[in-house]
């Protein structure tokens, strides 16, 4: 059983809890339970690192082969050979591994979030079966088949319904057969058959967990919290679940690696310019960032109302004591020895308002600038090669220049 230091308690009380070292969102479901069954060890970091490159093998390597067969892995017979073409590469060999792999930091950072609850005293003893209880209740949401089943049908009906032809906008490429041709491609099936639907369910799989952790921050935020208005941290005590949200910047980047790729193909063989690329661009980025905020929006009901309770308790906190300090002072009613240099009451004055200034300031969205700007270059960096490419060497070096003056 975990052992936790509670602020709240006291002397040498603990709060214990065993359900919080085994908190976790990626460590459930049907497919982990399966992937867990047939893998040939038992640790958990060997397992992800197993499928990372079993993803490979699934997903990049036959397209690779088929390719080769039917003569379409490189050449000039089509304008986009396999080997050439960056968004399928991107996806399986940079973005795809990256999904996978992530799934040991940011669970790591939920269960260390989790565990900070507690050990902040957020949760005190007297909450902490309710806080369980929540933990439970994620754990039951991890686990069910339904939503599982349901992205796998999602993942695999655009496949059915769609040629991933369309993405070329008629210029021939590995996904067909001869140039104008509507028959598949062996690689050009298998990539929308099932590498794509792999990419597709493994996205969705994020989502759902990001649901789960947002129904987690939903639960715990309306359980009785010590939230205080006047901590440090201009959020109650909550800055600290924004980590959750920075941990989430390898999927950012890998979601932005996608996007730079398809670019890349866009101005190397369809003639787009940088110009007309930089919406897609921006919109990615924005949309990310959004998307990652969204969950912290789960307890800012709770911070809304920590803030405003504070404005009132510490408003009439700050006027009583404030007319102490005017009769005392100002309207001279205390004793004639009495001097105000070195004496403590105009410190006092000074730092309850220091605190009531804290409570103003206070954020009812726990997330700093800091973690903004972490998810922005995340999402930004992918398109830094693209940019360079994109642009002439000579005009890169006047740019620079002149910014040297």
């Amino acid at each position: 059983m975990a052992v936790y230091p509670n602020s709240q308690l006291g002397g040498d009380e603990k709060t214990k809890s065993a359900l919080v070292e085994s908190f976790s969102i990626t460590r459930g479901g049907p497919l982990y339970w399966l992937m867990a069954h047939i893998s040939i060890s038992k640790d958990e970091n060997r397992q992800v690192i197993l499928r990372t490159v079993s993803s490979v093998l699934v997903t990049w390597l036959p397209l690779l082969v088929l390719s080769l067969i039917q003569g379409q892995a490189y050449g000039m017979q089509i304008n986009i050979p396999f080997l050439k073409d960056l968004a399928v590469n991107a996806r399986f060999l940079i973005a795809f591994p990256i999904l996978t792999l992530a799934e040991l930091g940011i669970d790591q950072k939920w269960r260390t979030i989790v565990f900070e609850f507690l050990r902040s005293g957020l949760v005190t003893e007297k909450e902490l079966p309710s806080f369980e209880a929540v933990i439970e209740k994620t754990t039951r949401l991890r686990d069910r088949v339904f939503p599982e089943a349901l992205m796998l049908i999602a993942a695999f009906i655009p496949s059915i319904i769609v040629n991933t032809e369309f993405l070329m906008n008629g210029v021939s490429n590995w996904h067909n057969i001869g140039t104008g041709s509507n028959q598949m491609s062996l690689a050009g099936s298998w990539f929308n058959f099932i590498s794509t639907p792999f990419f597709r369910f493994l996205l969705f799989r994020w989502l759902w967990r990001m649901c789960i952790w947002t129904s987690f921050l939903w639960r715990v935020s309306r359980i009785n919290l010590y939230l205080v208005a006047t901590h440090a941290d201009l959020a109650g005590g909550l800055d600290f679940i924004s980590q959750g949200q920075k941990a989430f910047s390898p999927i950012v980047f890998a979601g932005g690696a996608v996007v730079a790729a398809q670019v890349g193909n866009a101005i190397a063989y369809q003639g787009a310019t940088l110009s007309s690329m930089k919406l897609p661009m921006i919109t990615y980025g924005v949309l990310a960032i959004i998307i990652l905020i969204a969950p912290l929006l789960a307890v800012t009901p709770v911070l809304i109302d920590v803030r405003r309770r504070g404005l009132r308790e510490y408003g009439a906190l700050v006027t009583i004591h404030n007319q102490l300090f005017d009769r005392k002072w100002i309207r001279k009613e205390q004793p004639s020895d009495v001097v105000i240099l070195g004496n403590p009451d105009p410190s006092s004055l000074i730092d309850l308002g220091s605190s009531f200034d804290v409570i103003r300031q206070m954020r009812v969205l726990p997330i700093g600038r800091r973690t903004l700007a972490v998810l922005a270059v995340a999402a930004a960096l992918p398109m830094v090669p693209v940019i360079l490419y994109a642009t002439p060497a000579d005009q890169l070096i006047r740019t620079v220049l002149g910014m040297l003056g």
